[in-house]
């Protein structure tokens, strides 16, 4: 049974991927993606904060909390996997800038699949893995689906497949959490009061802070970019996780992260909205 969901979750996450990024991608025009990207006050923060700050956050976090060394290598592959698909979920809950929240996830998205593959080597000496082994399975079930889906725009009405697309993408996701939770459950209980969880709180809340902070004065951007900074890709994050490592306290960490990263941003988005709302 156990060997079962381990098929299934890795089923899940496979399905979680390509229909999410399919998703994103017949959602996208050139033009929405475009107009926001020129303004550079927009995107040097972002990659700044996602791909400098976010590592350099995530590996002083390790070295100041004492985490067991799976916790740490699973919060520094969230820390480089930035571009998360529910962003425009949660920036439209907040009532903040959409348009921005769509051009930068496919921006840190592209990003992501380029930074890993070199960075992770770098950032983890001991790990075991080839550059290309990183961008491999990041290509295939992340930037190649997006990318199809971009090009399917125009083919005739595509809404009904969005629609589909979105709810197998909702449906394998939560599968995926339940599954990795359940076959984990007893790792995950050992994670309270390990510091994993007081990690992942301070490492969502650090990013959230310095993306509000650096958004410029208008809160519609200023929380596009709080949400962007500090929802990370699961997704990504997972892939070099189930790829390269062997130790299931990684993923349990990504994992994690995951829930408290939803669990934080979720209120932070009704915040913003009551925020965009005052007069």
């Amino acid at each position: 049974m156990t060997e079962l969901a381990r098929i299934v979750a890795k089923v899940a996450l496979l399905a979680f991927l390509l229909s999410s990024m399919l998703a994103v991608g017949l959602s996208l025009t050139p033009r929405a993606i475009l107009a926001p990207l020129s303004n550079a006050r927009l995107v040097l923060p972002a990659l700044a904060l996602n791909f400098v700050l976010a590592p350099a956050f995530a590996l002083a976090l390790t070295n100041l909390i004492p985490l067991e060394r799976p916790h740490a290598i699973g919060l520094v592959l969230l820390s480089g996997a930035a571009g998360a698909p529910f962003l425009p979920k949660l920036v439209q809950d907040a009532h903040c800038d959409l348009g921005v929240a769509v051009a930068l996830m496919t921006l840190l998205t592209v990003v992501t699949t380029l930074f890993m593959p070199f960075a992770l080597p770098f950032i983890l000496p001991d790990l075991q893995a080839s550059p290309w082994s990183i961008a491999r399975p990041l290509l295939i079930f992340i930037l190649i689906p997006l990318a199809v889906g971009m090009l399917m725009q125009g083919q005739g009405s595509l809404v009904l497949v969005r629609t589909i697309l979105v709810k197998l993408a909702n449906i394998s996701g939560l599968v995926l959490i339940i599954l990795l939770v359940a076959l984990y459950f007893r790792d995950l209980l050992g994670i309270v009061g390990s510091g994993a969880i007081a990690a992942s709180v301070i490492f969502i809340a650090g990013l959230f802070a310095a993306g509000y902070l650096l958004g410029g004065s208008q809160i519609a951007t200023k929380g596009a970019l709080g949400l962007a900074t500090a929802a990370r890709n699961i997704g990504a994050a997972l892939v070099p996780a189930s790829q390269n490592f062997s130790d299931s306290k990684i993923m349990l960490m990504v994992v994690c992260c995951t829930i408290v990263t939803l669990l934080m941003l979720v209120p932070t988005a009704a915040w913003l909205q009551r925020k965009r709302q005052m007069p």
